[in-house]
């Protein structure tokens, strides 16, 4: 069986759309005809060498999608040939499987345990969940990676109190997701804070009070003004950028203030904090995939899209053919767009 696939051969490169060669499943895999695919920041990172060295070159992309079981391993108990299924980079329940090595003329084309930059891809039976019922297939995807991740920093970690002050520094994908979540826990003061005023315009739809454009003010310096110098409660980072961890945790008050960040700045990339800040009892806290259990917590998720209250078609800004993987990539990193769908079959 051959396959199209977007393969990453050279950092700093285009992808290039490759037909490659499918091996014999190995047990705990499972070969999912993929329907969507997301891009998020993660892969645009990968891509442009930002994560440092890459040992598994050339190798195929991509972590949170939707589609169709084809076949199975052995002892794939999980799903079976039929299902829909959501793929995530999260690991839940099920055989954990290194990655596929596919075959391109001889040569060998890596892939880790999910990848969804291709019309047809094998991953590891802990990767997938069954999709809920009613839940559309390009939604779907937003539960393979944003929305356990923002929302997830918001149920299972951040936990605001009603009536307090909280800011979201980053409205892409998962900031919108976490923004989105935010609305079930009724906060007083809402700060959304973006450099693209039609991100900041869209957080408007769900219930942020101030707005911030952080390429044209002192962030902390009107985060000090909304919240009469006292700071905020509460903290969400996702933008990427070391700086704006530093401003996120510093922009939180003191005896109680919580930072939470899910963001991944760029290998060598380190953030400093005031010492004497912790100990006057602000805490700061990184995020792994908003501490989601996709066997939990995605059929909850779901549930509250069916209720409304996630309401995740607004976060699909954009929709791509595999064939135009790197215009997405580049529309991505220019901050054009949300969140970027693949629509691959």
């Amino acid at each position: 069986m051959k396959i199209r696939a977007a393969v990453l051969y050279e950092l700093n490169k285009p992808l290039i759309i490759e037909e490659i060669e499918v091996p014999k499943l190995l047990p705990g895999q499972v070969l999912v005809k993929i329907a969507y695919s997301g891009v998020c920041h993660s892969q645009l990172m990968e891509v442009r060498g930002k994560r440092g060295i890459d040992p598994y070159l050339p190798h195929m992309l991509g972590h949170e999608g939707s589609g169709e079981v084809v076949d199975i391993g052995e002892g794939v108990k999980k799903v079976k040939p039929g299902d829909k299924v959501i793929l995530g980079w999260i690991k839940g329940s099920g055989m954990d499987v290194p990655g596929t090595k596919y075959l391109k003329d001889g040569k060998v084309i890596n892939a880790g345990g999910v990848t969804t930059f291709s019309n047809y891809s094998i991953v590891s039976e802990n990767r997938c969940v069954k999709l809920p019922r009613d839940i559309p297939m390009d939604c779907a995807v937003l539960f393979g990676c944003a929305i356990p991740t923002g929302a997830g920093m918001m149920i299972n970690q951040v936990k605001p109190r009603r009536g307090t002050s909280i800011a979201f520094f980053g409205l892409g994908g998962i900031g919108i997701s976490a923004l989105m979540a935010n609305s079930l826990f009724e906060c007083s003061v809402v700060v959304g804070i973006d450099i693209v005023e039609d991100k900041l315009t869209i957080a408007r739809e769900f219930g942020v009070t101030h707005t911030i454009n952080a390429s044209k003010n002192d962030v902390f310096d009107e985060i000090m003004k909304i919240t009469n110098g006292k700071g905020l409660d509460y903290s969400v980072e996702t933008t990427g950028l070391a700086s704006s961890i530093e401003t996120a945790f510093q922009s939180v008050r003191k005896f109680g203030g919580f930072c939470v960040f899910a963001s991944h700045p760029q290998s060598g990339d380190k953030i400093r904090l005031d010492p004497y800040d912790l100990i006057c009892g602000k805490r700061i806290e990184g995020s792994w995939g908003g501490s989601s259990n996709p066997d939990r917590d995605i059929p909850k998720f779901a549930e509250l899209y069916k209720q409304g209250k996630l309401p995740l078609e607004k976060l699909l800004s954009h929709t791509y053919k595999l064939d135009d993987i790197n215009k997405a990539l580049n529309d991505l990193e220019k901050s054009a767009i949300v969140r970027a769908l693949i629509k691959i079959s």
